[in-house]
């Protein structure tokens, strides 16, 4: 069970932390405008060497940026859960901690997809458009990755309330 638990306190903190840089930096996107390089992400956009607050309020940016947030929340309150997991008290009885733990790393895997699929649709069919030569960029990535290392705490965790229910239920009273 703390093998498990082990692993998946592991992938939580890789998956947050990968979640609060993917959130927080400006590489996004990248692509050529007027010739010159420039990038974006969720709160800033960069032309050369000077980079701007995305002052517009457009629904996508929005919606992306709370989904991040949220994603990011929920990934601390697992870690949080999960780290409490391991202390051998129950003061909670009829709420295990490791299945409270994986589900927090659920939630927080659905936040981040619902993140990632908004940008990538307005990405690749409004902008993708707009812009001739462009990618996505290493910031995006890592919010994917997020999304895995998240998912996969999740089901360490999940592993771990199946064998703790398992032993609890095989051992005589």
């Amino acid at each position: 069970m703390y093998s498990f638990m082990g692993g998946g306190l592991f992938c939580a903190w890789v998956g947050t932390i990968l979640l609060v840089v993917a959130t927080a930096t400006d590489h996004w996107m990248q692509y050529r405008l007027s010739g010159a390089f420039a990038h974006q992400g969720l709160w800033r956009y960069c032309l050369g060497h000077k980079c701007y607050l995305q002052t517009e309020s457009i629904a996508y940016w929005n919606a992306t940026r709370a989904f991040m947030i949220l994603s990011a929340l929920c990934a601390t309150s697992g870690i949080i859960m999960g780290i409490l997991a391991f202390a051998q008290q129950s003061s909670l009885t009829r709420l295990s901690r490791p299945f409270s733990a994986g589900i927090m790393f659920f939630a927080s895997t659905l936040f981040v997809l619902l993140a990632l699929a908004i940008y990538t649709g307005v990405t690749v069919s409004f902008l993708g458009r707009r812009f001739g030569d462009w990618r996505f960029s290493w910031s995006y990535i890592l919010g994917w990755v997020a999304l895995l290392m998240t998912f996969f705490a999740g089901i360490f965790y999940m592993c771990a309330y199946r064998m703790h229910e398992c032993r609890r239920l095989s051992t005589p009273r």
